[in-house]
């Protein structure tokens, strides 16, 4: 990418900011609340668990790490002991308090590729509620027994304090694992991640490997990669799954909660998906299960990559769903989990996990959830899926702005591409991959149907962050 490109880019950033009205520079008195409560947390009751080797895994540059663990088998012999610290975000937050009706304004942590807009103000986010290695710090800690084939036989969460020994990156325990180097707590990951996801399959669970568009910086300068999910990253997120089913449990067995749902897809999605499966030359048996189907794909083959992109819209519709007085909603399950299931893992960048975490810890005490976290309950569904919506609506513009930026100039060069989606009222029109760069766009201006999964030449018709986004033709 060009200087000139670079600055058009940055200013279109800033702009995106203004436009979307999105949250700007911490309010004083949010700000002076955070650095008391850095200072003094709330620490009542917290067992220490400051001797167990726990470890973090990250992307490298992340420094508001929510989780650790330490993976261990049990010792009578009979499976695996999960120890899971999530960071006690609610012992720095004062219900009603100035910094927490701000975090109920900001709902998640926002992604731009030169910043972030941080849910909470960094001197506890990157700080002092961060499980930064070498220093001790409040948790919420799981301790989530498995039997040998890694189902959940015993589950208990309570207050710790915590130190993280290590911050690890996927790719470094990628590397250690394949070669063999991992200690123990860490080999363990691979192990129990595939346990987990075999449970996933006998669920009926699925886990969609599409290709990701990624921002990736250098010297300054914005491009585009498709990324490859590393095993270790799989078998990581199956632990904040595990974590996540055991949470919802307990909820539901307290008969008060928030739960992330998902329905089932309906008839006609489903139809329209074996109508995709046909055109891009997929077998898909009558008697097999999509959530079969999508496992037995290969993301680096176009037309099965095209199908993955397909796969996503039955994915359409999660939400969250709060329930009291012991009767669970309907739906009450979370489709692609294919069981109960809740947001508990990520409360230094996600509002609603900072009550999710609180319900179980009331639940698993025996005692009544308090009263500030049933007071917000009704209002938080809402304020869920506004805050998702706009993460979302950043995530795209970003990634649309250095896919404009990256080609601006470039009007009427051929590139190769191909086709992932293709509109029913209008087979002319769809969505396109191209190979290099990494870059997923609009195409339209032909006449004849797109050949959906099939590689396409195309002219590039349109770019520039002026415009935000980019387009093709048919060549």
């Amino acid at each position: 990418m060009t200087g000139a490109a670079d600055c058009s880019l940055g200013a279109a950033l800033r702009a995106l900011r203004t436009e979307l009205d999105l949250p700007g520079a911490f309010p004083p008195e949010v700000l002076a609340e955070a650095e008391q409560a850095a200072r003094a947390p709330d620490l009542p009751a917290h067992l220490d668990a400051t001797g167990i080797p726990f470890l973090t895994i990250d992307p490298p540059a992340s420094t508001d790490l929510d989780q650790a663990m330490h993976l261990e088998r049990r010792r009578d012999g009979r499976g695996y002991r999960v120890l899971y610290a999530i960071a006690d975000v609610a012992a720095y937050l004062r219900p009603g308090g100035a910094l927490d009706a701000e975090a109920h304004r900001r709902v998640t942590t926002l992604y731009f590729p030169d910043d972030r807009i941080p849910l909470h103000p960094t001197v506890l986010s990157e700080g002092a509620a961060s499980l930064l290695p070498g220093e001790t710090r409040p948790a919420a800690l799981w301790r989530i027994d498995l039997d040998g084939d890694g189902v959940a036989v015993a589950t208990d969460v309570r207050r710790a304090l915590v130190r993280s020994r290590a911050k690890l990156d996927y790719a470094g325990v990628q590397r250690q694992i394949d070669t063999g180097t991992a200690e123990e707590p860490l080999a363990l990951l691979r192990d129990i991640g595939r346990l987990r996801a075999e449970q996933e399959r006998a669920r009926g669970g699925i886990s969609l490997d599409v290709p990701e568009q990624e921002i990736i910086e250098h010297d300054g300068s914005y491009g585009l990669a498709y990324r490859a999910t590393l095993p270790a990253e799989a078998w990581n997120a199956q632990i904040s799954l595990l974590t996540g089913m055991a949470a919802a449990r307990l909820m539901a067995d307290a008969g008060t909660g928030i739960l992330r749902t998902l329905p089932l897809a309906p008839d006609g999605a489903v139809a329209r998906l074996r109508r995709s499966a046909h055109a891009l030359r997929i077998d898909w048996p009558h008697h097999v299960p999509y959530a079969e189907v999508i496992r037995s794909l290969d993301p680096g083959r176009s037309n099965h990559a095209a199908f993955l992109q397909e796969c996503t819209t039955l994915l359409r519709g999660a939400g969250y769903t709060v329930f009291e007085g012991g009767d669970l909603p309907d739906p009450a399950v979370h489709a692609a989990v294919a069981d109960l299931y809740t947001h508990c893992t990520a409360p230094l960048r996600r509002l609603v996990d900072r009550y999710a975490l609180e319900l179980c810890l009331a639940a698993t005490a025996g005692k009544e959830a308090p009263e500030w976290v049933r007071e917000a309950l009704p209002a938080l569904p809402k304020e869920m899926a506004e805050g998702t919506r706009r993460a979302g609506t950043v995530e795209r513009a970003c990634v649309d702005l250095v896919e404009a930026a990256l080609l601006e100039g470039r009007e009427g060069e051929l590139f190769d591409a191909y086709v992932v989606d293709v509109q029913d009222r209008d087979p002319a029109v769809g969505t396109i991959h191209l190979r290099d760069p990494a870059v997923v766009g609009r195409i339209e201006g032909g006449t004849a149907p797109l050949p959906l999964g099939e590689r396409l030449r195309v002219r590039l018709t349109r770019a520039g962050p002026a415009a935000r986004t980019v387009l093709f033709a048919p060549a």
